[in-house]
């Protein structure tokens, strides 16, 4: 038994697999069953025994809560998936497991009575419906396909599901019944992954498998660019006109020399990300297009020119980011400092973000800039630890973590941000774990977005992310508790960051 645990993954993707994984196996080329786990963008899917009449929604509202529909080989009537439900697809053959198709419906319904037992839930099977209930109410839909004795379709247990579509349909055709979610009946959503592993454990037990193999099945997206990766675009103008004022007063911005695609965007609002401390790194990441080589003298009259063209540009939040300079005693905390002193004494309201290096975990560095009390302090931890000898060889994981902990317990007042890239050939499941460190070190902003390769030099792009996985770590991170995230391919560390920091002005208010 192999069990592949898959993101948000579009429903004819899904579909897809199971009709080529079935066919596999009758033709004798899979000799293996398997279990998906996964969770589906909205959609209402109709069983062999459907009734359109049962679907109560007009296409203009469909298509207003972005709900597609789809006719499928399954039994049953009418349901809906959509993110925080978990769909399980088990593609058994059944030859090895009982010819006896009630008797499989029921061991499903046994394997999340079980699961919800773990977690204070006391389910039930319906003498009249198939399912599994809590009192008069479905928490997870059964609907099953079979060819030759091999199965496909599944469950579909509601965690944190949006109850409301349920609304547009007349669930599995049961009149006068309700629907209801673990998190309507404990008060809070348990965590997807702990949900999904207790199902894969008590799967196996009920089915009476004893060996399985996890492996990190996914939603792989593209590996040509895909449509979707194009930037904003704005009318040249603005551009010119921010390169003027650059140089004017002789600064750079890490929008040019990490070539941002969101570059004309953030130009025509009249907003930067200015990189102070030189033009030249010192330490040589395999992902990033700010040049290396030898570093220049610290700029001692940088700061006042930041804070000038920050007044000019009449900005209502800024981000100061450098690059990184390990032959500076300090890191450049001191540069920091001076020019978020400079900024206040020209711009006293405005919200100052700064996105800093590591500082070899200095913690004197980070006290320097801890006493310039910025409102946000950024360190982005990049990529997955896994992947840290290819893309950060320089940097250590555990060490951004301890920077991010360090600021958080020194100055919880401070927002805690950081950010990662997806595409150099980490899974979901990698990704989960490192969103759920940063939480546990008190993170509380984060940017999820495409890595893109500024040259054949720098690491290639392993894959292109589909939008509906960064949908699926957008939802895993608001129930890991960040209060604010942003998730897409286009996103970066600084990209609309004014709108980041708002939410956090409500909460400490």
């Amino acid at each position: 038994m192999i069990v592949l645990n898959w993101g948000l993954t579009p429903y004819q993707h899904g579909w897809e697999f199971q009709h080529s994984f079935v066919k596999g196996r009758r033709q004798g080329q899979i000799n293996e069953d398997a279990l998906v786990l996964l969770e589906h963008p909205p959609v209402i899917t109709l069983g062999r025994k459907g009734e359109r009449a049962n679907i109560l929604a007009d296409d203009a509202v469909l298509a207003a809560k972005g709900c597609e529909v789809c006719q499928v080989d399954r039994g049953g009537d009418v349901t809906f998936h959509g993110p925080g439900q978990l769909v399980g697809y088990p593609l058994l053959d059944l030859r090895h497991y009982g010819q006896d198709v009630h008797a499989y419906v029921e061991k499903l319904e046994e394997v999340v009575i079980r699961t919800l037992r773990d977690h204070g839930i006391e389910a039930v099977r319906d003498k009249e419906y198939t399912g599994v209930w809590v009192g008069k109410e479905k928490i997870c839909a059964i609907g099953i396909g079979m060819k030759s004795w091999l199965s496909y379709h599944g469950f579909a247990l509601n965690i944190d599901a949006d109850l409301s579509y349920f609304q547009l349909i007349t669930p599995c055709g049961i009149t006068g019944r309700g629907v209801t979610s673990m998190a309507k009946i404990l008060g809070k959503a348990p965590q997807m992954q702990t949900v999904r592993e207790t199902v894969t454990t008590h799967f196996m037990a009920v089915f009476g498998i004893e060996h399985w193999e996890m492996a990190e099945g996914r939603w792989l997206g593209e590996t040509v660019k895909p449509s979707w990766l194009k930037g904003h675009v704005s009318g040249n103008s603005s551009v010119k006109e921010m390169h003027g004022m650059l140089d004017e007063f002789s600064l750079t911005t890490v929008c040019s020399g990490a070539h941002c695609p969101n570059i004309g965007e953030c130009y025509a609002s009249r907003t930067a990300t200015f990189m102070i401390l030189g033009s030249q790194c010192t330490r040589r990441c395999r992902f990033c297009a700010v040049p290396k080589g030898v570093v220049q003298p610290v700029d001692q009259d940088e700061p006042q020119r930041v804070a000038q063209m920050v007044k000019k540009l009449g900005l209502n939040y800024v981000v100061i980011t450098s690059v990184t300079r390990d032959d500076l005693a300090d890191g450049g905390a001191a540069h920091f400092s001076q020019t978020i002193k400079r900024i206040r004494e020209l711009s006293p309201e405005l919200v100052i973000e700064v996105l800093i290096p590591d500082f070899q975990g200095e913690e004197s560095a980070l006290d320097i800039i801890i006493a310039a009390q910025p409102e946000v302090i950024n360190h982005n931890v990049e990529t997955i630890p896994a992947l840290y000898s290819r893309v950060r060889p320089q940097a250590d994981y555990q060490r951004s973590l301890d920077v991010l902990q360090y600021v958080k317990k020194n100055a919880p007042q401070i927002v805690t941000k950081s950010g990662i890239m997806v595409g150099l050939g980490e899974s979901p499941a990698q990704v989960a774990a490192t969103l759920a460190d940063l939480r546990s070190v008190g993170c509380d902003s984060l940017t999820v977005g495409q890595y893109l390769a500024p040259s054949p030099e720098h690491i290639p792009v392993a894959e292109y992310i589909v939008p509906e996985q960064f949908q699926s770590y957008q939802q895993l991170a608001k129930q890991l508790g960040f209060f604010h995230t942003a998730c897409g391919p286009l996103v970066r560390s600084s990209y609309h960051a004014a709108e980041g920091f708002s939410p956090k002005i409500s909460l400490s208010s």
